[in-house]
């Protein structure tokens, strides 16, 4: 008579190692309990040596997370101690990777907002020493070299960007996303000298416009016009158009009634975002524009000041007392945040509001 093994019933239990078993649960205050801990040796390690916040927030954040894992192990086996300590890696990179920023808001915010208010909004430097002022022909000339630089931009990216998606093919077509490609990456000073190089070789040296920041900045924004749009026409589906073909429309009304219709919030968002990219710029408005005290709201005759431009000059060359213009440059700093922030919400807006509608 044979003698059978009896079968375990736990199939968990058969395959898993005993080294992975999970021999208990951390309480849910485990990790907080955890963190607390690095933190506090972070704290006593920070005041021995003397180090820094950015310093004492890497020690806490890797302490807090080697702590966690030892008693993860212990409490709930390796496999577990192995996701937590994954975990709480990413999550403790993610708030590493904040302190800046927030390090940034807070230091522009706190430092920009004693000068926020109507003065800096309704006045320029014209006349100004010392004490007073404000930045109106700075915002203003930022808005019409901005306004420009999007009316130069985008309606050469974006046909460009049809022209790739929907005409080219072969070389040509390679050619042109090389080069887009180099042009996306080159320096915003190399923008600046070619621009002035140009205004240079047909007006003469010396000469200070706001067209020539505008023709700067468009070489910066137009790749990035073109290549978020491209991506955009991509997604289009292709039924679409040879739906719109089957019914005898011509190549040139399916891209104007079906194709961009269909791409709008994308397109939108794409410029959008490409605007806030360049809005900021300084190098090449300090080759080609210059800086001004007054207010010019021609691009064509003279300087024109720019956000950028007029912060970096306040920072720079302050006078005497130098405190008040310091104050005007932090506040022109936390302006260019504010624009920048603004152009990104108008972005998701589109992005949202514009999308094709989806139903059953």
């Amino acid at each position: 008579m044979s003698v059978q093994t009896p079968i375990p019933t736990s199939g968990a239990s058969a395959v898993t190692p005993p080294q992975d078993r999970v021999a208990g649960r951390l309480p849910r205050w485990g990790q907080l309990a955890a963190f607390a801990c690095g933190t506090a040796i972070a704290a006593l390690l920070s005041w021995l040596t003397d180090s820094t916040v950015v310093l004492f927030v890497i020690y806490a954040a890797v302490l807090g997370t080697l702590v966690l894992y030892v008693a993860s192990r212990r409490a709930e086996g390796r496999r577990q101690a192995t996701d937590r300590l994954v975990t709480a890696i990413v999550t403790s990179a993610f708030g590493i990777a904040m302190v800046p920023l927030a390090a940034l808001v807070w230091e522009v915010v706190g430092r920009g907002i004693e000068r926020l208010d109507a003065e800096f909004f309704s006045a320029s430097l014209q006349g100004i020493v010392g004490e007073g002022g404000g930045a109106y022909h700075a915002l203003m000339g930022t808005l019409i070299i901005t306004g420009l630089t999007a009316l130069i931009s985008v309606p050469v990216g974006l046909m460009t960007a049809i022209y790739l998606v929907e005409y080219a093919q072969g070389r040509l077509k390679r050619a042109i996303t090389f080069f887009v490609d180099v042009m996306t990456g080159i320096p915003s000073i190399v923008a600046g000298l070619f621009a002035y190089a140009l205004f240079v070789l047909l007006f003469g040296p010396g000469i200070r416009l706001g067209i020539m920041g505008a023709v700067a900045l468009s070489v910066l924004m137009i790749p990035v016009v073109v290549r978020s749009a491209e991506e955009v026409l991509k997604l289009v589906p292709n039924e679409l158009r040879e739906a719109s073909y089957a019914l005898g429309v011509p190549k040139w009304r399916t891209i104007v009634k079906v194709v961009l219709p269909t791409a709008i919030a994308g397109l939108g968002t794409g410029v959008t975002l490409a605007i806030a990219r360049v809005v900021g710029e300084t190098a090449p408005l300090l080759i080609t524009v210059g800086i001004t005290n007054a207010t010019n709201f021609n691009p064509f005759d003279g300087r024109m000041a720019t956000l950028p431009v007029y912060a970096y000059y306040q920072l720079t060359q302050p006078g005497v007392p130098p405190e008040f213009a310091i104050d005007r440059a932090w506040t022109a700093a936390l302006i260019l945040i504010i624009l920048v922030m603004g152009l990104n919400v108008v972005a998701r807006v589109i992005s949202r509001f514009f999308a094709p509608k989806t139903g059953r």
